[in-house]
């Protein structure tokens, strides 16, 4: 079993995953609430159903779009200039984007689980999730001839880099007892912004 993806192909897409993971969202809200309110452990957790519910994303994604590749043969760039788009459309809101005030509520003593089925929820929530990883993963690798091992590779890139990111803000949270700032959301917005752009424009020009 080989692995396609290069050292520099799996730092550009940790580097990547790091900094969307970073956008102040309501995954992060909700991380740093558990943890501020209930203790680090409910953040922990909370992070972990985060984690999963991301898996679950790419694997659909991977996988589904890998058989679709094969399928389609030279339809497929369609998906990609698709994708393509979808990521340009998606960091240019960023960068005008306008982040609120974001205000902590009172979490009532509860279990952790009930801080993973938070995490899960949120993030099965969102149906967008699987679309926006149809044109960012093929910016990275040619996912038909994707194999079990960057499968794997990539799951352990997602674990540490949105695991490690949200256990940031858990802890920040638990500790000082406050959330992300307006200016220092704006800019990690804009960064974001600027990186799918770049990456939604490389994936549309790649041959």
């Amino acid at each position: 079993m080989t692995s396609s993806m290069t050292f520099s192909t799996i730092v550009a897409l940790f580097s990547a995953m790091v900094v969307l993971a970073s956008i102040p969202s309501v995954s992060v809200l909700t991380v740093s609430t558990r943890s501020a309110t209930s203790g680090f452990m409910h953040g922990v957790f909370t992070t972990l159903g985060i984690v999963v519910g991301d898996i679950i994303f790419i694997l659909i994604a991977i996988w589904g779009l890998s058989l679709l590749a094969a399928k389609m043969g030279g339809l497929f760039f369609l998906i990609k200039y698709l994708g393509g788009a979808y990521l340009v459309w998606l960091g240019i809101g960023l960068c005008r984007s306008k982040l609120n005030n974001l205000e902590t509520q009172a979490v009532v003593e509860s279990s952790w689980l009930s801080s993973f089925i938070a995490g899960l929820s949120i993030t099965l929530a969102d149906q967008k999730a699987t679309l926006f990883y149809l044109g960012f993963f093929p910016a990275f690798i040619d996912l038909s001839q994707i194999s079990y091992l960057d499968t794997l590779i990539i799951i352990a890139i997602t674990t540490v880099a949105v695991g490690g990111v949200k256990l940031g803000y858990a802890f920040m949270a638990n500790r000082a007892r406050l959330l992300i700032s307006s200016r220092i959301g704006k800019g990690i917005n804009r960064i974001a912004g600027c990186i799918m752009i770049a990456v939604g424009v490389f994936l549309m020009i790649k041959p």
